[in-house]
This record gives C-alpha cells, structure tokens and sequence, in this order.
C-alpha cells in the first residue's frame, strides 16, 4: 500500500519500441505548431519588455525557454498565458488564433503555467485545489463526495500518487507541482509551461519529475521549460529558444546548441560562467581568528552539528533538500532557533532565534526565501537596502530619506543593480537585481560574519558571477563567510565544503573537490567502499 501524501510516484511505463517513437515523431511534426507567437512586441512606457519576439513550440516537445533576468521571459510568458495583450503580433495556438483576454476559461483549455512561487493554496485540500471555483453541486451546495471522487479519477488518471484529502500545506514541493499539473490538465490543456521547476526540489527529486515530464511528453502533453540550470535544458529539452535584452536571439535543437554557443546566447559574451576558483587561493594564515562557531546544535532536522568559520574563510554547507542545511543556516542567522548547543560570533553567544541579537552581534544573512524574508516588495532599493542599519541612520530608527537614499545609491554602483535609482521600487526589478537588493541588505551593516542560503537561485549567469564575486570581497575584508547551498558554482567559491546528510555533517571537502565526489557525498553514496 502507497503512502500518497509525500507524491511518490508509480514506475515509469517501458519506453515504446524505436519504430513507435519515430512515428510518433514524424506525425508530432506534421502536426501544426502546440504554440506559436510570432513577432511579439510588447512596451511598458518606454521601455521595450520584447521586440519583435518569436517562438514555434511543436507537439510532444519540451522546449526550454532561457535567458538573463529581464530578457522578457516572463513577459513572453505572461502573454502566452493571456494575462497581457501584445502591442504587435500574434500567438497561435495549434493553428488558430488565440483567445481574447476576456474568455479566460478559453485560456484555461489551451495552455497554464506551474509558477516557481506555488498558487496551491496550503489549507485547503488536493481535491479542493483541483477543483477549485468550480466545485460540483447539488442543490446549491458544494457535492463534497462527488469532488473527491473526480479528484481521484484524475490523479490516478495521470498517475499522480498523492491522497485527494490531503491538506495541500503537507505534501512535499514535489507533490504540490505535480498537483498543479493534474489541475491544468484537467481543463484540458495539454501545454504547461514550467517555471523555474527545480529551484526547491533536492537530486532525486528532480531525477522523479523529469521522468514524469517523459511519461507525459509520451501521452501527448507539451512543455515550455524556464530554467537557469542549462544542464537542465540538456536533460530533458528537446529544442531552445534563448531571449536576449528583450529579443529573439536563436532558436535551435538543443543537440545542435553545445552549452558555451548557449551562455554566449545569452550574454553576448564568449565563454562560460566567470567564477572564482578557490583552489587558487593562498592557504589562510594559520593563526586567522574564528568568527563563526557553531556548538553541537539540534533542531528540528539537524542534530549535533558543530564546526568553525575563521575571519577571512569561506566555508560551504551542502546537502539535499531534506538534510537540513537550510535550517542551519537559518538558526546562524537567528531566523530560527536551536533546540539545543550555541552559537557563538567572535566569542559571543547568540540568543536562539533573534535576529536583531544576531544583526547586533555582526551576522549579515541572504535567507533562503527573497520574496518572504528578503524584501519588502512595495518598498524602494534604498528601503531595502537600509532597513537593517535604520536604527544607525536616525533616532528611533527613523531615517532621514536623504541618508537612506545615499546607501541605496551606493548599494547599487556597488553591486551593478540596474535600476532607474535608488527610489526604483523592488517589485518592478528582474529576479536577479532584487537578489542583489537581499544582499545589498546583508551587507549594509558591515557583518563579521555573512550567512549566504541560496544566494543565486534562479538569476541567470550573469547576475549569479555579480553575487559570487561579493564573496571574494567579503573574504579579502577578513570577514567570515558561509554559503549555505547546493549549486555547484556557489560551492566553488568556498575554502572548504562540509556536506550534511540526514540532519548531520558527515564529510568535508577541500577546494579543488571534483564534482562526482561531492555529488556522491551529498547522495549518501560512498565511492570508495568496496
């Protein structure tokens, strides 16, 4: 019997024989276009969110979508899904115009997007988020036995192992993407675009939705995939489309798109990722100070975790999802607390869960979560950027505008935030100038001691080269720095790597690792066993 609340899913069906899938194939490419926008401009004000844009998405595929931040991805999105109108040109869907932006239910049967930030509402349960604003009734009232049982109709129909009474708050993140799947196609859409996926599942879950996204593929269901991750774009996509500054720069068969022809796409420059080695470092003196010291410290997925930070060392925290990286991380920052242990910042205790002792004592974090944790979205850079020094700049931690507008101005010739200043209100920046606003934040109050969650999720690869050379910075101020997260190129900027796996620290890498042997040791796997 399958426990359904954690969206495990059934075995993949066998792959058909080769002569299915050619067939397959051919009569795909017979078929028009599942998509098909062409020479899609869009303007707010003066500004140019796409120019002249074009994308064919065939049936079957998955087609992946890349580009910087502020490239117009989401602006091309956002027109595909018909929540904009474009200023010029047109989007087809299998042959035939798109619908006005009033006949949203026409929409709905043609394409939906599985957003990076869930619309799954958390209280409510699967079958109530399948259905919902169109439950079934009976006599003017909800059929609350009818909805379950279409609830289970439709997940076992798309072999969706997850309980239809389940509150939705519980499942995994896997589990609630997949939820968000079924409900697309359950208005018939047989398009779904994918936005940023991956960002918050761990290895094997992300091994499990590729193989769901095939099975799909397989049975007639079209992807648009938006991913920074382009080893992503190789495992799973069949064809890109790469934006650039607002344009359509090259569409092509991933197999005929080696990945530095595809960074230099998307930047204009050749070459790959431009990122500090720290192999290439000289060894920190042997007398460096501890800033950071972390005391056998439990919590609710982590348990006896101790190690130490010296000034001018960058130090990594890796691990699944599931092994509690993030939670310490977050106990340093004092955004959680610890059930037991210390933690200690150039020899001073940190009261468990409080965030002005932490700032007070010289901890500066980038949480895991910008949105939620990282920024006030209505507010300004220069808002932002000063919220964590307020109390510095005015009595009563009221700030003059004046003084925060200054640290906003220089935050931003600091990081190269593009922005139209200091006053530019966050919610307007692309995803990789407000991730430079989060650390803008961190970094305003001259923190020992620089707690780093995630730091470059889901910005493209230049915004990510801007946000790991702050490390360098940093580090060559003599300050400590940790960099809690499972990116490879984040962990190459670190002195040394320790790896956690199931609440614990078992393994510690020095700079130079090679990728297989630390993706090993966050997998559980032992390489060297015999």
């Amino acid at each position: 019997m399958h426990d359904r609340s954690h969206g495990r899913l059934e075995p993949a069906p066998p792959a058909p024989p080769a002569s299915i899938t050619l067939s397959r194939e051919r009569a795909a490419k017979a078929l028009p276009p599942v998509v098909e926008a062409t020479g899609v401009t869009r303007r707010f004000g003066s500004t140019a969110a796409l120019s002249n844009v074009s994308l064919r998405v065939m049936a079957g595929e998955s087609h992946a979508l890349v580009g910087r931040n502020g490239a117009g991805k989401s602006t091309l999105v956002s027109i595909l899904t018909g929540l904009r109108k474009p200023d010029e040109g047109t989007v087809r869907f299998n042959g035939e115009a798109a619908p006005s932006i009033a006949e949203r239910d026409a929409w709905r049967e043609r394409v939906a997007c599985v957003y990076q930030h869930s619309t799954i509402i958390r209280d409510l349960t699967v079958a109530e988020n399948l259905f919902i604003n169109r439950q079934p009734s009976r006599r003017g009232m909800i059929d609350w036995t009818t909805m379950r049982r279409d609830a289970r109709a439709l997940l076992d129909h798309w072999r969706i192992d997850v309980r239809e009474n389940a509150r939705a708050g519980d499942l995994t993140v896997e589990a609630r993407q997949l939820v968000e799947i079924a409900r697309a196609l359950s208005y018939g859409a047989r398009f779904i675009i994918l936005d940023e996926p991956t960002a918050q599942l761990d290895g094997e879950e992300i091994k499990r939705l590729f193989r769901r996204i095939d099975e799909l593929q397989r049975e007639g269901v079209t992807f648009l995939f938006i991913s920074h991750h382009l080893q992503e774009v190789y495992e799973i996509c069949q064809a890109v489309t790469v934006l650039r500054d607002a344009r359509h720069i090259v569409s092509a068969s991933v197999a005929e798109l080696p990945r530095e022809r595809l960074i230099e796409a998307m930047t204009g420059e050749s070459g790959g990722l431009n990122v500090a080695d720290a192999a290439a470092r000289p060894a920190l003196p042997a007398d460096a100070r501890i800033a950071l010291d972390v005391r056998g410290i439990d919590g609710a997925d982590y348990s006896g975790v101790s190690f130490q930070v010296r000034r001018g060392e960058v130090v990594g925290l890796t691990g699944a999802t599931s092994s509690g990286r993030t939670s310490v991380g977050e106990a340093i920052a004092g955004l959680t607390a610890q059930t037991q242990g210390e933690i200690r910042v150039n020899d001073a205790a940190l009261k468990p869960g409080d965030v002005p002792h932490a700032l007070a004592h010289g901890v500066g974090c980038v949480p895991k979560d910008r949105h939620h944790q990282g920024l006030v979205l209505t507010q300004s850079i220069a808002e932002n950027a000063s919220m964590t020094i307020a109390r510095l700049l005015g009595r009563l931690g009221f700030a003059p505008p004046a003084k925060k507008h200054r640290v906003g101005r220089r935050m931003i010739e600091a990081l190269g935030i593009v922005a139209q200043g200091p006053e530019h209100v966050v919610s307007g920046l692309s995803g990789g100038n407000q991730q430079k606003v989060v650390m803008a934040r961190a970094l305003a109050s001259n923190p020992e001691v620089l707690v780093l969650i995630d730091p470059t999720a889901g910005v493209d690869v230049k915004s990510k080269e801007a946000l790991l050379s702050v490390v360098d910075r940093v580090r060559d101020e003599g300050k400590a720095v940790l960099v809690v997260s499972s990116e490879l190129d984040d962990l190459r900027t670190c002195d040394r790597v320790l790896v956690m796996f199931r609440g614990n620290v078992v393994a510690e890498f020095a700079a130079g690792w090679q990728d297989h042997e630390l993706i090993a040791s966050v997998e559980g796997v032992d390489l060297h066993e015999a």
